[in-house]
């Protein structure tokens, strides 16, 4: 299998499972977006899974630059200090609303479109804790985006009913 149908084939993957992230924030009840009652709020997972998402499609993390929208230590699931956040970890009293991840969302499918072509996928991973190569970082990445697209899409079906739909290859 040559470069361009790998491309092409993980390209096609990283877009399906955005699509059904799209459908989980769309779709998000206010009630469920910022609730008390959860241990990690529905909007705090998707901007992790975006940030993740971002981060693994650059060559290294010396060449990551953050979404123009990011927050000091957002990223992190944790919301208590811990030594990689002496500060006390990220300030949930302001959440990102809908419209704001949709916008990271829409970066992250840009950010697809524009590197995964590019990618040299035998080349280290750039990332020096995650000790594969490119092609295996993708899909390591992909596996990330797609388990908490599943977490959330399993907290909407729980509390509302609401039945979102596979996607199983890149939208037309």
């Amino acid at each position: 299998m040559d470069s361009t149908t790998i491309s092409a084939s993980v390209s096609s993957q990283y877009l399906a499972s955005l699509e059904m992230l799209k459908q989980t924030v769309s779709q998000c009840p206010e009630t469920i977006w910022n609730s008390p009652d959860d241990k990690v709020q529905f909007w705090h997972i998707a901007y992790h899974t975006l940030f993740f998402t971002h981060l693994y499609l650059q060559d290294t993390l010396q060449a990551f630059k953050p979404w123009p929208q990011h927050r000091k230590d957002m990223e992190n699931l944790d919301s208590h200090p811990s030594a990689s956040s002496p500060d006390g970890g990220p300030n949930m009293e302001q959440p990102y609303n809908k419209e704001s991840i949709l916008e990271y969302l829409a970066f992250c499918q840009q950010q697809v479109a524009e590197k995964v072509p590019g990618l040299n996928f035998e080349a280290e991973s750039g990332f020096q804790w995650l000790p594969f190569n490119k092609l295996e970082l993708q899909i390591y990445n992909i596996r990330h985006l797609q388990q908490h697209t599943g977490e959330l899409m399993e907290r909407l079906g729980t509390r509302t009913g609401l039945e979102l739909d596979w996607v199983g290859k890149k939208p037309a």
